[in-house]
């Protein structure tokens, strides 16, 4: 009975998604009916057009050729009509079946049971959802009922439908997924001279398979590509994927859209947790900025306390006028499982997402004006007194533009001055696995320092800001130059000191 329920439970299972995927392709058929109506009414508009100015001689052919566009549409919508009820009257028993299935899983009677199962069993394994063919059977596009009246009127006599170009085919293993860029490459199944452009869309998703119709961005596009290959450049990857597809056109109409080819996005997203920042500054999603009157009561109370105490308080909330719009009294209480807030002379801001394992990528921009910040990362047991680079469990790059301007990497307070350019945008990347951290000039991508260790806690990205801002860059790829750099750097000698080409600042490893 034991075996017997769970193999009914996998059916059922299984019988679920498939009712979830025919939801989806309901309503990709709906969509694919409306885009026949608003193609075909697109047609006879610019049929009407033509014929209009070419009157005196096409009155009998344009009522010949508008009846076959009303046979092609009718044929279609015909056949998606009863595609859509073949879906519906499968859906219809898919619900059916597993009311049935999931009065039987209660049956507490083996025997009963045994019975009931074996029915239910051959009737789910028959179903008519499991032989539904999840792609529509008659495209939407009715562009091939186009017609051209550029030629001479005595040519018009043997006048016929333009021929629609072949579909093109996008070729997976050309295309990238690098730099947040997407290279997407492609070919036509055949050579066609008359092909004109080419209109490239796009769309992320969380989604890897059929495109869901509802609940999705509209698809972006990029019209008139002259090659086949096209680079999407700058996006923001804050989705798992991103779905591609291609459409051929010639002088007068475009031909049907490639199947939609899905690559996956790799980034690492995360935002600055307002939560357990120092008062003094603001913070939003992606970006902190100083504010020297935000902590201004909080520091009296701490004044008295410590007066009293002789220990370090624990802050209490209050209202201020110069709060964050997104720093409400709400985030500044005490939170069930949020640590306590940076103090005294950390102001520190923590990402909200930690890093347990794989390689990532971020960066920091600081504001012109900005005076002293620190980029870098630590375990989640940093107190809130600690300072980035000051404990044995934080790494930074500390960047000083007060009187004047110094560079230096810091770990377990000890620092090391760097004799670089100063830079204000400072790239992170982080081996969490391989015991890899590395800060780079995000403008030249010129590595500023490395440190090598072994990571044995959780790691979250830190920042400390005084007397200026910082915007905090996420959902980005590790970039090339980086991966290049990792190769080389394998390649070599695996001691500490001989992995990179500047200095590594030494690692107590027993501390970490």
């Amino acid at each position: 009975m034991s075996e017997q329920r769970e193999d009914l439970q996998r059916i059922v299972s299984t019988l679920a998604n498939k009712k979830d995927e025919i939801f989806n392709f309901i309503d990709i058929l709906k969509q694919t009916i409306r885009n026949v109506q608003v193609n075909s009414s697109n047609v006879f508009h610019e049929l009407d057009k033509e014929f209009d100015a070419l009157h005196s001689v096409l009155d009998e052919m344009k009522e010949s050729m508008a009846n076959t566009i009303q046979q092609e549409r009718t044929e279609k919508i015909q056949a998606l009509n009863n595609q859509l009820g073949q879906c519906s009257s499968a859906l219809e028993s898919s619900e059916e079946l597993l009311e049935c299935a999931t009065t039987i899983l209660n049956v507490k009677n083996p025997t009963e049971f045994s019975k009931a199962a074996r029915r239910i069993k051959d009737r789910i394994t028959a179903c008519p959802a499991f032989r539904i063919c999840l792609k529509p059977t008659i495209s939407d596009n009715m562009s091939h009922l186009m017609v051209d009246f550029t030629l001479e009127r005595h040519v018009l006599q043997a006048l016929k439908f333009l021929p629609v170009p072949k579909v093109p085919e996008i070729n997976i293993a050309a295309c990238l997924v690098a730099d947040n860029c997407v290279t997407v490459a492609w070919k036509m199944p055949e050579e066609d001279s008359r092909v004109d452009h080419f209109v490239l869309e796009y769309k992320k998703t969380d989604y890897d398979g059929l495109a869901r119709v509802k609940d999705e961005q509209p698809w972006e596009v990029i019209d008139y590509v002259k090659d086949y290959v096209y680079t999407l450049s700058g996006l923001k990857f804050d989705k798992k994927y991103v779905t591609v597809r291609v459409q051929a056109c010639n002088k007068a109409l475009a031909g049907d859209y490639s199947d939609p080819v899905t690559l996956e996005t790799k980034a690492f997203v995360f935002c600055l947790d307002d939560t357990s920042s120092h008062l003094n500054l603001k913070v939003e999603e992606n970006y902190v900025e100083w504010d020297p009157t935000g902590g201004r009561g909080q520091e009296k109370a701490k004044g008295k306390e410590n007066k009293g105490s002789g220990q370090y308080p624990v802050l209490k909330s209050k209202k201020r006028s110069g709060a964050s719009p997104k720093r409400t009294s709400s985030t500044r209480s005490a939170v069930k499982g949020c640590r306590d807030r940076f103090s005294g002379e950390s102001y520190t801001v923590l990402g909200d997402t930690a890093i347990e394992s794989g390689e990532h990528y971020w960066e920091a921009t600081a504001q012109k004006d900005c005076k002293s910040y620190s980029v870098g990362v630590t375990y989640r047991n940093l107190g809130k007194f600690d300072q980035l680079g000051k404990t044995n469990s934080s790494w930074c790059i500390h960047i000083n533009n007060w009187l004047q301007s110094t560079l230096s990497a810091k770990h377990n307070n000890k620092s090391k001055t760097l004799d670089l350019p100063i830079t204000d945008r400072i790239g992170v990347y982080c081996n969490f696995d391989g015991g890899q951290l590395m800060f780079y000039n995000a403008n030249s991508m010129e590595l500023l320092y490395a440190f090598k260790t072994k990571f044995t806690q959780p790691l979250l990205p830190g920042f400390m800001v005084w007397c200026g801002g910082l915007s905090v860059s996420t959902c980005l790829q590790v970039p090339s130059v980086v991966k290049a750099f990792q190769k080389s750097v394998n390649g070599l000698n695996s001691s500490t000191c001989s992995l990179y080409s500047v200095p590594v600042m030494p690692i107590e490893r027993s501390h970490c």
